[in-house]
């Protein structure tokens, strides 16, 4: 029994110093943070479907969306991957909303939607920021 006590003494011992040792890992260089993904279109007469950036995905009619997460600490050189839809008619006429002719609109409707894809690079900003803002401009 004294046997097990003081191989369980040892082990929480153990797991102590590697929780020190990894704590000492953790730079503010590495360290991240949360924020809020928010979109602006500056395309007249479409609309953004969804986007996503780095894999956080949100939908494209503005406002914000949580979370994306970032370096606490800008560095040089980190990229964004954005992906997104474009609707370049979303005021067309469709019939009623839940009937099978707005199901047949819709399915005809969405193969005019546009994809794009961009690698961009994250301009310089201070530690206190609250996300992360993405324009969408005429020339996608």
């Amino acid at each position: 029994m004294k046997r097990h006590i003081s191989k369980l003494i040892a082990a929480h011992w153990l797991f102590g110093i590697l929780c020190v040792a990894l704590a000492g890992c953790s730079t503010a260089d590495n360290e991240m943070a949360a924020g809020n993904l928010t979109s602006v279109n500056h395309v007249d007469g479409t609309a953004i479907t969804w986007f996503s950036v780095n894999g956080y995905r949100a939908s494209g009619g503005g406002g914000e969306t949580c979370c994306i997460i970032l370096p606490v600490k800008w560095r040089p050189g980190l990229i964004a991957n954005i992906e997104w839809e474009v609707d370049p008619d979303p005021f067309a006429k469709s019939p009623p909303l839940g009937t099978d002719e707005f199901r047949i609109f819709m399915d005809r409707h969405e193969l005019n939607y546009r994809h794009y894809s961009s690698q961009v690079e994250i301009p310089e900003y201070q530690e206190k920021r609250c996300g992360l803002t993405v324009h969408f401009l005429p020339c996608q």
